[in-house]
């Protein structure tokens, strides 16, 4: 499949861990549930999580093992963050471009790069607010962005 905002072709994924709870996996169930809990409250995202867990403690997928996602855990335990992990990351990268082009006014590339990423965020909203995640009338505030990522 191809990329959207540009002409080249897409590059393949990485693969998904195997479906069965490996024998040498070094933490149970609730240990690992537990970990995540103590990452969450520390401030870390459920992808930092899961990379964090991946590298330094052995695990290959939260998911198998516990039979949850990262994120169904933090909603079991009232840790989740009133906007997607995803819309932060897309918000965050606004906000950088957005900077990047007040200093530098002549940034062609990085002006398209802003109304690219509004156009990410426009889409991915509007997918949220159809499947219940935000409120339908939620919009983004364009002149306090930074509120967004406290």
């Amino acid at each position: 499949m191809a990329r959207m905002h540009s002409r080249r072709k897409g590059k393949s994924g990485s693969k998904k861990p195997a479906a069965k709870i490996p024998v040498w996996s070094p933490l149970k169930d609730k240990e690992v549930e537990k970990l995540v809990i103590k990452f969450a409250k520390t401030g870390k995202s459920a992808s930092e999580i899961g990379l964090l867990l991946r590298d330094a403690y052995g695990i290959p997928s939260v998911k198998t093992l516990t039979q949850k996602r990262i994120t169904t855990i933090f909603k079991e335990n009232d840790l989740l963050k009133s906007l997607p992990e995803d819309l932060l990351a897309l918000i965050k990268r606004l906000i950088k471009v957005r900077q990047h082009v007040v200093k530098n006014k002549h940034d062609t590339s990085a002006s398209r790069g802003v109304i690219l990423t509004n156009s990410k965020i426009r889409r991915l909203t509007k997918y949220y607010k159809n499947t219940g995640v935000l409120p339908a009338d939620w919009q983004l505030d364009m002149d306090r962005l930074k509120m967004y990522l406290e």
